[in-house]
């Protein structure tokens, strides 16, 4: 049924698609998803960038691009030379009609394309696009100790809006949860239109 469904999404609708130079910011399919989880993998492993413990599987994120649409929730991938060197993702933040046009983004890059600009180039995208999605606010929670992030963050113009104190336990360590966030400008589509931007976690 998944894959059914995914399959016909495909076929409505065409990828979105934005070149930089050798880079390439598209849609996410499904040929795409070993590549997904490798990078993720890669993440987990170093108690950094997710709060996932253990490797993820095919069979666990058998749904993971069926449960985004280009138009409200995307997954975007970007392609250095063809190979799949990064990706983001819109989600949805809390079920309650007050945070309708809330949604949280997750930015991973594989081990081999780090510090390329990878997840700087997708970041000023989801910023450039937040407006036709109905966002108006973005926020990314970060883990305090993964100064990389919160620097790059930073540099794109968010702010430290508050900090979640031994929230999380990675390998028995108590680690914080930093909360950054920014406005943005533009044409909201709806009056509640609010986008939180969120590292998976």
């Amino acid at each position: 049924m998944t894959a059914a469904i995914s399959a016909e999404n495909l076929k409505m609708r065409r990828p979105q698609t934005v070149a930089t130079d050798k880079m390439k910011i598209r849609d996410a399919v499904d040929a795409d998803l070993t590549a997904l989880i490798e990078i993720y993998n890669a993440a987990v492993a170093t108690r950094i960038a997710t709060a996932q413990l253990e490797s993820v599987t095919m069979e666990d994120r058998r749904n993971w691009l069926s449960e985004h649409s280009p138009n409200r929730h995307p997954f975007w991938v970007m392609e250095c030379d063809g190979a799949v060197a990064g990706w983001l993702t819109f989600k949805e933040f809390v079920p309650r009609c007050a945070y309708c046009g809330t949604a949280e983004i997750s930015v991973y890059v594989g081990e081999e394309f780090r510090r390329r600009g990878v997840a700087q180039r997708l970041l000023e995208e989801a910023i450039a696009r937040a407006p036709s999605l109905g966002v108006h606010a973005m926020v990314g929670l970060i883990f305090a100790h993964n100064e990389p992030s919160l620097k790059l963050f930073e540099r794109l113009g968010f702010e430290r809006w508050g900090l979640l104190p031994r929230v999380a336990r990675l390998d028995d360590v108590e680690r914080d949860l930093a909360i950054m966030g920014r406005h943005i400008q533009g044409r909201r589509r709806s009056p509640l239109a609010s986008v939180m931007l969120l590292r998976d976690r």
